[in-house]
């Protein structure tokens, strides 16, 4: 049996709801935080919206004209956790507005290396879950998870979970089904995809971690400052 212990998780909450216990997202997310936590896992739930979090790409709005922002106490936490979970429901096809600020303010991050010399978020694992009552989970999965990867998180197999339902208005995941259950609580689609998302990206971290994370051959940023240049200059690198 894998022992996932000594790994962190955090579950990040962008509904447009403004608390969490109102949030069909939340349910969801909580039945994938609920597997991790039984394996071992340390797990954090960030509801954004209880947070002020203004749009930007900097590390610290308040240095470009915003009052207050709680991102850089946010970071503390989702820059310690080896898994990184992204609950959104879909809008008109697309993520949350809350959402694509959440990936901004990741990117604002960019710029910070590890003791290798890579992006900070290498090492890391990133997956995403989503809910609403319109098709494009797929859709949505793919922008949160190109993202992530282009963050530097690894995106393991079959990484994305979701819940629709019929198309138009109507009950939401998580509500009184009127038969004394939840709508598709009772989804095997949705309950096969949330746990398989949950244990790869259980897999894909404790791998990670045990290997030290990636090696920085060729993609050291402090390297590649100094002139080494990799492929392009370095006759090492070249074929």
């Amino acid at each position: 049996m894998s022992d996932f212990r000594g790994l962190k998780a955090v579950y990040v909450n962008t509904s447009l709801k403004k608390s969490a216990k109102d949030s069909h997202t939340q349910l969801l997310l909580d039945a994938s935080a609920r597997i991790m936590e039984g394996q071992g896992v340390a797990v954090e739930r960030l509801h954004m919206l209880d947070h002020h979090v203004p749009p930007g790409v900097y590390p610290d709005m308040t240095e470009h004209g915003w009052d207050r922002d709680d991102w850089p106490k946010l970071w503390e936490t989702v820059g310690a956790a080896d898994i990184l979970v992204v609950g959104t429901p879909i809008w008109l096809g697309e993520e949350s507005s809350v959402c694509r600020v959440l990936i901004e303010r990741l990117y604002a991050m960019s710029g910070l290396l590890n003791d290798k010399g890579q992006s900070v978020f290498y090492g890391k694992v990133g997956g995403t879950a989503v809910t609403g009552n319109e098709d494009g989970i797929k859709h949505v999965a793919m922008s949160v998870g190109f993202a992530l990867n282009h963050l530097g998180y690894v995106i393991p197999p079959q990484a994305d979970c979701g819940w629709i339902g019929e198309a138009g208005p109507g009950p939401s995941y998580g509500d009184d089904d009127g038969r004394g259950g939840r709508v598709g609580f009772d989804n095997d689609f949705t309950k096969r995809n949330t746990t398989i998302m949950t244990w790869n990206l259980m897999h894909m971290a404790r791998l990670l971690k045990d290997a030290g994370g990636l090696p920085n051959e060729g993609n050291d940023r402090n390297a590649w400052g100094a002139g080494a240049r990799f492929g392009f200059e370095n006759p090492e690198y070249r074929s």
